[in-house]
C-alpha cells in the first residue's frame, strides 16, 4: 500500500514586504516617467552642494529619484528590495511601520546628501540618485543579521563585518574612480554617511514604530 505525500505549504515566489517594494518602484518608476525629461528638468532635481549652502535644498529629497541610467536604477531597486525587506519586517507592516520606513528611507537619503555637501561645499557636480537612502536600508539591515528580528549593537559581529565591507566595496570604487556599467563618478561618500545614518536611525524608528503598534 501506497501513501500520497502530504503537500508541503507552499511559500509565494515573491512575498516581499510591501514597504520595501514601494522603495524599489519609487525607484524604477521615477527612472521611467524621467527618461525623456531635459538636463534643465535633471538639473533642478539634482542635489548640487553649492545650491544646498544657498539654502536650495529640496535637493536633497528630489535627488532619490533622478538616476544616470538603468543599471544605476535596476541596481539601487535591488538593493532596496533586499535590504529594505527586514527592515520593513521590523517596523511592521501597518499603516505606520510603513511610514516609519518611509521616513528612515528619506531621512537616511537627506543625512548623506547633506553630508556630501559639507565634504564638498564648493562643488557644482550633479549628485543623482538613492544610493545614500538605500544604503540607510543596508545600515539598518546590518542589525539584524546577529539576532534576526531583534536590534542588534552596530559593533555586533556580523553588522560591523557588513559595515566594514561595505567600506571597502567604497574605497575601491573611489580608487578606480566609479563602477563598471555607471556613468560618471560614485559618491561614494554619500553611500558610507548614509549606512551610518540608517544604522543610527532605526532605532528611534523602531520605537516609534513599537510604540503604534504594540510590539
Amino acid at each position: 500500500m501506497t501513501l500520497d505525500r502530504p503537500e508541503e505549504p507552499r511559500e509565494p515566489m515573491f512575498n516581499a514586504p510591501w514597504p520595501a517594494l514601494l522603495a524599489a518602484a519609487s525607484i524604477l518608476l521615477s527612472h521611467l516617467l524621467l527618461a525623456g525629461a531635459s538636463p534643465d528638468t535633471i538639473y533642478s532635481l539634482a542635489l548640487e552642494p553649492v545650491r544646498i549652502w544657498r539654502g536650495e535644498v529640496a535637493g536633497l529629497v528630489t535627488s532619490l529619484f533622478v538616476h544616470g541610467g538603468w543599471i544605476h536604477a535596476l541596481m539601487n531597486a535591488a538593493f532596496a528590495l533586499a535590504f529594505g525587506a527586514p527592515v520593513a519586517r521590523l517596523l511592521g507592516l501597518g499603516l505606520r511601520g510603513g511610514s516609519v520606513f518611509v521616513l528612515l528611507y528619506i531621512m537616511s537619503g537627506m543625512g548623506a546628501g547633506l553630508a556630501y555637501a559639507a565634504l564638498h561645499p564648493g562643488s557644482t557636480a550633479l549628485v543623482v540618485g538613492a544610493s545614500g537612502a538605500v544604503a540607510g536600508l543596508m545600515g539598518a539591515a546590518g542589525r539584524l543579521m546577529d539576532r534576526p528580528g531583534v536590534l542588534s549593537s552596530p559593533f555586533a559581529p556580523r553588522a560591523l563585518s557588513l559595515a566594514l565591507s561595505w567600506l571597502v566595496i567604497n574605497l575601491v570604487m573611489a580608487a578606480f574612480g566609479g563602477f563598471p556599467g555607471l556613468t560618471g563618478a560614485v559618491a561614494w561618500e554619500a553611500h558610507l554617511f548614509g549606512f551610518v545614518a540608517g544604522a543610527l536611525l532605526v532605532s528611534p524608528a523602531s520605537w516609534l514604530a513599537a510604540n503604534s503598534h504594540g510590539h
